[in-house]
């Protein structure tokens, strides 16, 4: 056989181009490429054997990822605009408003998962120790069905005028709820534990809620007791998950309300029962209540076109290159009264895939992990960076430190050439501990929320072996406008629009930004932006233009490539004695870097020249951060009295601003606290902020100071 023939062979029996076959040939420069070359018989069976060593490579070598468009080029200039840009995957300005023509609710996306699947396994619960225990599609259909019915027959009207509150936590019976709502046209308004008492009665009443359907007695004796002082008089029933006592039951019916188990309010839809009123996509779905620090709540409202849009466009985005299967699993854990995770198991519910729940403890919340072994992971960049220091705190010698490293980096190189796998040499021998510690079978993740640190987001990466998505929005263009692109391994921006959305930068002069150098205010339009607040139209007004364009509040730059930078806060900055300008927000967001800190507040005014604000220390983390730095004891003894930590401010306005905050004040030992305020400063050194944007001071307060401020 001549050689040029042999190679002929290979090339058509394994596939190979013509530039690969040269490749090929030119791992052999001692063999001359001639037509007179004939080779031996041990010559043929060598070069056997490497063609068939090229064949299997050739078979199971890593194939990249396609990208759905150029990377260099993401997005498009909208009429010549370059500040106004849109997705490039589009074929022309026209947004995305749905993907499949059968779903164009909410409610039509569930109906299409129960067609795929029908008994298949739907929504997931466990009890402590045991394995997940499973709701199919089709009983959580019926179960909607029949508790819709219960809500009709309790006077609730089949449209979307009519608001139902959800005030639980994520479990099966809080997405039967809400899809009964769906299957007979009604609104959701989800409650949830911070929004505190004047905001929750302010969205009762706003809303005129009668029906509250809550998980536990002790919410919905925060509930009743409004309704004993009067303040919210329309409230008239409230429909529990879990049992309750005959004493609420007397209580509430001293003051005309109806309690009832969720049981009891089905079994009455199942003697009652109604045939679906299923909404259109201009109908109201959801009412989502911000919990601002300052002023009353304010609820946006998203209709079903706006979720069916907004879930269309991930789904194109990730066509071709990701698709959601029947088996993929999703772990809810991320609150359900915000729309990030609703967008989520809305996509899920739509190909019929499964949504388990967490047990509801946050503490619990690996162990449900490594039980459920979930394929999709929606999370946001606080446990990212847990992740992260957890993986890192955990190789302590040089040598280990050196082969992560070497391993990162060599992940790191796969995925620049677009390359995303589980399987690799590395994954087997330094990242195998890392991903079971998440399951072991994750292809998706999507942070959004805040901004997350390339850093951290380019090592997990590396490390978890899956595609792991950035994305940004807000409730009100109904939890994304921008995602970053399959194939695209960059960090340091958001990605590019969704197909949904147009995105513009507008001046900001008194900031210094200006859209003719590709900087300033964000503004979104399009299907998934969000008809305006309840019943407030000069907030709707503040937030929606005549032009429908939805201002953000966030500043954004365009990157070369077309892809969106998170750079700045427009609504909240002020200015110190000194005349530099602050956006707290910003600096807000490294200090949670910081690993002994859970939430942090920053604060201050035109008359002092250094800032304030409030550490609240992670009690997962604390101690154990702490005798990292030699100070012994538990969380209490660390925190003396448990009251806060506050750096130097005026009492009352920390009370008004911090609204918002959870848990305790708390006051830290000296040297505790000088080392708290050493590693926050390390880090924003480490993030380069400046000197007049480090916090510079901690003081100690009293209870007493805060509660009469």
């Amino acid at each position: 056989m001549h050689f040029p023939e042999w190679l002929r062979s290979l090339r058509s029996s394994t596939g190979l181009k013509g530039s690969e076959s040269e490749d090929l040939w030119s791992l052999l420069p001692s063999l001359p490429l001639s037509s007179s070359f004939s080779l031996l018989p041990s010559s043929v069976l060598g070069l056997g054997a490497l063609a068939s060593i090229t064949a299997y490579w050739l078979v199971t070598r890593p194939r990249p990822m396609r990208p759905p468009c150029d990377l260099k080029a993401q997005s498009v200039a909208v009429n010549g605009d370059p500040s106004c840009r849109r997705s490039a995957i589009l074929k022309d300005d026209t947004l995305l408003e749905f993907y499949y023509d059968d779903t164009r609710t909410a409610y039509d996306m569930f109906q299409r998962g129960l067609m795929i699947s029908g008994s298949g396994p739907c929504l997931g619960f466990r009890k402590p120790g045991q394995p997940y225990e499973w709701i199919s599609y089709a009983e959580v259909a019926e179960q909607a069905q029949v508790l819709g019915s219960g809500l009709l027959a309790k006077g609730c009207q089949p449209n979307p005028e009519q608001f139902v509150g959800i005030y639980a936590q994520n479990r099966p019976e809080w997405i039967i709820s809400e899809l009964a709502c769906y299957t007979y046209s009604m609104a959701v308004v989800p409650l949830y534990d911070t929004l505190g008492l004047e905001a929750m009665v302010h969205i009762l009443n706003l809303a005129e809620i009668s029906v509250v359907i809550c998980d536990r007695e002790e919410k919905a004796a925060s509930l009743l007791e409004n309704k004993e002082n009067g303040t919210t008089p329309k409230l008239s029933c409230l429909v529990l998950f879990n049992d309750f006592s005959q004493a609420f039951v007397e209580r509430a019916k001293s003051c005309e309300v109806e309690v009832l188990k969720l049981e009891q309010l089905m079994d009455i839809g199942r003697r009652n029962l109604k045939d679906p009123v299923p909404p259109q996509p201009q109908d109201l779905a959801v009412v989502c209540f911000t919990s601002g620090t300052t002023g009353k709540p304010k609820g946006a409202m998203i209709t079903h076109g706006n979720i069916a849009s907004n879930t269309s466009s991930v789904i194109k985005i990730l066509e071709g290159s990701f698709e959601i299967q029947q088996d993929d699993v999703s772990i809810s854990y991320l609150p359900l009264a915000h729309m990030f995770e609703r967008m989520i198991q809305v996509s899920m519910f739509c190909y019929g895939a499964r949504v388990g729940f967490y047990q509801g403890d946050i503490s619990l919340l690996m162990d449900d992990i490594k039980t459920l072994k979930p394929t999709f992971f929606p999370v946001v960049p606080r446990l990212l960076n847990r992740i992260y220091d957890k993986i890192l705190g955990s190789v302590t010698s040089p040598f280990r430190r050196a082969l992560l490293n070497y391993a990162v980096k060599r992940k790191q190189a796969e995925l620049s050439s677009g390359v995303v796998r589980n399987n690799s040499l590395w994954d087997k021998l330094v990242f195998n501990k890392i991903q079971e510690s998440l399951g072991g079978n994750l292809r998706f993740a999507l942070t959004a929320s805040a901004p997350i640190s390339p850093a951290v987001l380019s090592f997990l990466r590396a490390t978890l072996g899956c595609l792991i998505f950035e994305g940004y929005g807000q409730t009100e263009c109904t939890a994304g406008c921008t995602f970053s692109m399959p194939g695209d391994c960059s960090t340091g921006h958001v990605g590019a629009p969704l197909p949904c959305a147009m995105v513009k930068v507008v001046d900001i002069p008194e900031m210094n930004y200006y859209a003719k150098n590709g900087a300033g205010e964000i503004c979104i339009r399009g299907p998934s932006v969000f008809r305006g607040y309840l019943r407030d139209p000069e907030k709707t007004a503040e937030a929606l233009d005549r032009d429908s364009w939805l201002h953000s509040g966030d500043v954004g730059q365009w990157l070369p490539n077309g892809t969106l930078r998170i750079i700045d806060r427009k609504k909240h900055i002020f200015k110190l004695a000194q005349g530099e300008y602050i956006a707290p927000e910003k600096i807000e967001n490294v200090y949670m870097r910081c690993v002994p800190v859970l939430q942090v507040f920053v604060h201050g005014d035109s008359l002092q020249s250094y800032l304030i604000g409030i550490v609240v220390p992670d009690p997962e983390v604390f101690v154990d951060w702490a005798k990292d730095r030699g100070f012994v004891g538990s969380y209490e003894e660390l925190c003396q009295n448990p009251v806060g930590l506050i750096l130097e401010y005026n009492f009352h306005l920390i009370k008004v601003l911090t609204a918002g905050l959870n848990g305790n004040w708390f006051c830290l030992q000296q040297d505790v606290k000088k080392a708290v305020l050493e590693d926050m400063n390390a880090v924003g050194r480490e993030a380069r902020l400046n000197s007049f944007e480090q916090v510079s001071k901690l003081i100690e307060v009293q209870t007493h100071k805060l509660q009469s401020g």
